[in-house]
């Protein structure tokens, strides 16, 4: 019998050679299959959630009348009522233009998310409105370093800090008006590349969403540049009052006595509302954006790890607007011009007055102590 010549043997051999070459027409067109598959599958995830949308429009609202009203409250004093020439002064009308542009990115997140998520004016103006936001946060978290550094300046010399000044172009400048003009410069030079360049997704109907750094890697790089920017000013800060508060506590040791002692107390205590400020508003986010950006450039993070990422990203960059809201109060207390002003508002319009006018006369004394042994930063505000 002849093996080679049967039909049953030439049936087997056939069904032989289909198995033999089975295994490469599969396995040739799906290995890239596969991977696509797990190149797409983050981005196909949906991290819509639609139990923020309302919240999130809502809070924003808030935080942009309140804000607001704050901060044109502030500048009209500053620049109207009392135009004194005082670093810090100049660092508050600065962190009030940061503030406020930064309140005008808002309209437009509050109109995204009732509007369902979706954006209508195209991916241009979403990154103009979004790095305008994350640009003038930056702004007021190095301002609010700057107050800290020149009070700490103040209190090593005396109060003589107000007239440190830099030798440029053949004139003297006070350092404050450099330092704010090198700030706003070097931002706006950062601005226009981070428009310029093309994101990973530009969906022309999303916007302030979550994004994947498959390309765009160098903004994630970039928004670490910014993180540990962050901390760097935060341990300024934490330094510099550490200086201030073992100063105190020497004073007050070795000058008992001291005339307007409780108000020297108080001075100090308001101060400090800049690290809570700071602490309140901004770490949370900071602290949370490492992995934020970790989940950016990882191309295989799971959904539901990304939709918790996306969540808290969004609860703590609340949290950072939320410092335009609470910088007024920060002008209130350092600024006895912004205090004055409030407080004779208040008087003609409360009927407990009496208490008004002991404030108001309390604070328009600027001529307080000022022996050689004191730190004179600490009993004067900004006029």
């Amino acid at each position: 019998m002849n093996i080679s010549t049967s039909p049953s043997s030439s049936a087997l051999l056939a069904i032989t050679e289909r198995i033999s070459l089975a295994p490469i027409s599969i396995v040739s067109p799906s290995a890239p299959m596969l991977s696509s598959l797990v190149t797409a599958a983050p981005s196909a995830c949906s991290l819509d959630d639609a139990s923020l949308r309302l919240p999130l429009a809502f809070l924003y609202s808030i935080l942009f009348l309140l804000g607001l009203a704050g901060n044109l409250f502030a500048l009209w004093v500053f620049l109207f009522v009392h135009a004194s020439r005082n670093s810090v002064r100049v660092f508050l009308i600065n962190c009030a233009v940061a503030d406020l542009v930064l309140l005008t990115c808002l309209p437009f997140r509050i109109f995204y998310h009732i509007n369902g998520n979706h954006w209508l004016l195209g991916h241009v103006a979403c990154k103009l409105v979004g790095n305008l936001f994350y640009m003038n946060m930056y702004i007021s978290v190095t301002l609010l370093g700057f107050i800290s550094l020149d009070r700490y300046l103040r209190l090593r010399w005396k109060g003589r800090a107000r007239c440190v000044g830099v030798r440029l172009c053949g004139c003297t400048w006070p350092w404050s008006w450099l330092a704010c003009g090198t700030l706003w410069a070097t931002s706006l030079a950062a601005l226009v590349p981070m428009i310029a360049t093309a994101e990973d997704d530009e969906e022309e109907d999303r916007c302030f969403q979550f994004k994947h750094r498959r390309l765009a890697y160098g903004k994630a790089y970039f928004n670490v540049v910014l993180v540990a920017l962050f901390w760097l000013v935060f341990l300024t800060l934490v330094a510099s009052y550490a200086q201030i508060a073992r100063r105190l506590i020497q004073v007050s040791r070795n000058k008992p006595d001291l005339p307007n002692a409780q108000r020297y107390g108080r001075g100090a205590k308001k101060s400090f509302f800049v690290l809570f400020l700071f602490t309140l508003c901004f770490a949370p986010y900071h602290a949370f954006r490492p992995v934020y950006i970790v989940a950016q450039l990882n191309p295989a993070t799971p959904c539901d790890y990304l939709g918790m990422v996306d969540y808290v990203n969004e609860v703590v960059l609340l949290f950072s607007a939320f410092n335009s809201c609470l910088d007024p109060v920060m002008y209130f207390l350092l600024s006895g011009s912004v205090r004055r002003t409030t407080l004779q508002a208040l008087e003609k319009r409360l009927p407990n007055r009496l208490f008004f006018q002991n404030e108001v006369a309390s604070n328009s004394s600027t001529a307080e102590f000022r022996r050689s042994s004191v730190p004179v930063a600490w009993t004067r505000t900004v006029d």
